[in-house]
């Protein structure tokens, strides 16, 4: 398998992560992308398995504390593009809610602020462009700002919204029929941080392939290959 690297030194390794594969090892024991990249390496920053691009990895045990604590402090900013289906009721905004973690069904719903196990949930988004589509109706791409790291939170803050992600067989209805979905119309586009040695500003991007559903939307430019 050919990984995209994007960013790599003694420190760190960025990388564009394929759709369909896991980030590091888990109980299916299917390939991953952490043994395919090879090396020493220590997940900064989780990706679902069905949402592709950029991940972050540490080299080092020091790296991934430094890398750690920016998270914890909330300094990594993260962007997302996801296409969702529906359109969203204001062309921006913000989405905050209290998600409960599902462990028996890996899945996490929306719940009261005072139920017992549940955290908060924050992200803003920008609606970019809308399209209309025979057999699903309005597609529309937006860009995301994740401002906490909740369990599936786009995936279930977006279908609480009203606007499930495309492809989502877990959050939107329309999809949870079709067997076997692997690939989500979300992606992980930017990236910024502190590098962990000399706290210079990186900034990371990618683009999705141009393959449908993302090849429908003329705001995302003609494209053959991830960027």
């Amino acid at each position: 398998m050919d990984i995209l690297k994007i960013f790599e030194d003694k420190y760190i390794l960025a990388a564009v992560k394929p759709s369909g594969i896991a980030a590091q090892g888990d109980k299916t024991g299917d390939e991953d992308l952490m043994t395919v990249l090879g090396g020493q390496l220590f997940l900064v920053h989780r990706l679902d398995r069905p949402v592709g691009g950029i991940i972050l990895y540490a080299k080092t045990q020091t790296a991934a504390s430094r890398l750690s604590r920016q998270i914890a402090e909330k300094t990594i900013q993260k962007e997302y593009l996801a296409i969702v289906t529906g359109t969203p009721a204001a062309p921006e905004g913000e989405l905050i809610d209290n998600l409960k973690k599902l462990r028996t069904v890996n899945m996490s719903k929306v719940v009261p602020p005072e139920t017992p196990g549940s955290k908060e949930a924050r992200l803003t988004y920008r609606l970019i462009e809308t399209v209309q589509t025979e057999d699903l109706g309005s597609l529309s791409l937006l860009s995301i700002k994740l401002h906490t790291g909740r369990h599936h939170q786009i995936r279930v803050q977006l279908s609480n919204a009203g606007i499930p992600i495309w492809g989502d067989t877990k959050y939107n209805r329309i999809f949870m029929k079709r067997k076997g979905w692997s690939k989500i119309a979300l992606w992980s586009n930017k990236l910024s941080f502190k590098h962990p040695d000399d706290n210079r500003l990186i900034e990371l991007n990618s683009i999705p392939p141009y393959e449908e559903p993302w090849s429908i939307f003329n705001s995302l430019g003609d494209r053959e290959v991830c960027l």
